[in-house]
């Protein structure tokens, strides 16, 4: 028995391939995707959505409160969208934003990243259909990710997927409270802000996590 609701799903907006005679591998993806905003899906490069605000303002406001936090405290290094992630030999991903711990770092290569990001963050979009949402996470926790965001700014919440002590996956949806990281220790910010026509200034909730995180290490 299982407790899994199957439904067919209408393509909705088809994405734009990318086909050579033979499956594309990741490297040679790596080498000729420069000028092209794809990612590598079982050896097809496959468009990416342009992103429209509310994406891009929920982007800059959670990138740059997260790389002002962790580049403060030397928790880790936050990069952004157009960062590879090697999945598989014919996988290839481009988070919205991820983050690397420090003493993880070894993965983080001029290329690309080779091996798991501690934390991955994804913000949906419109036309983002929950099959590409449940392949994106598939591919996720293949390599091992240890959390998995997903920021869906149309139904203003938020899915946070979660490795536990026995190596499974955990999920929970928020619509409100505190949204917190297990792999950023510190670092929280309320799920309201995220969605807020008017959010707080970044610089400012970081200078505060900042200081609570000292405050706690003295």
């Amino acid at each position: 028995m299982t407790d899994l609701l199957i439904q067919s799903e209408e393509n909705r907006s088809p994405r734009n391939a990318h086909v050579a005679n033979r499956p594309i591998d990741f490297e040679t993806w790596l080498s000729i995707a420069h000028d092209l905003d794809t990612e590598l899906i079982k050896g097809v490069m496959v468009d990416r959505m342009a992103a429209h605000y509310p994406h891009e303002w929920i982007f800059a406001w959670l990138f740059a409160l997260l790389r002002n936090y962790t580049r403060s405290l030397n928790r880790g290094i936050v990069l952004g969208s157009r960062t590879a992630v090697k999945i598989d030999r014919y996988g290839g991903r481009l988070p919205d934003i991820l983050f690397v711990r420090a003493d993880n770092s070894a993965i983080v290569r001029r290329e690309a990243i080779y091996g798991a990001p501690d934390l991955v963050i994804e913000i949906v979009s419109p036309n983002d259909s929950r099959s590409e949402q449940i392949a994106l996470e598939t591919d996720y926790c293949s390599i091992g990710v240890s959390e998995i965001v997903f920021i869906d700014p149309q139904k203003k919440r938020v899915r946070l997927v979660r490795k536990n002590e026995s190596d499974e996956y955990d999920d929970v949806t928020l619509t409100s409270g505190m949204l917190e990281f297990r792999t950023i220790t510190g670092f929280h910010v309320e799920i309201e802000w995220i969605f807020a026509e008017t959010q707080p200034n970044e610089f400012d909730v970081a200078a505060k996590l900042i200081q609570e995180a000292k405050s706690g290490a003295a």
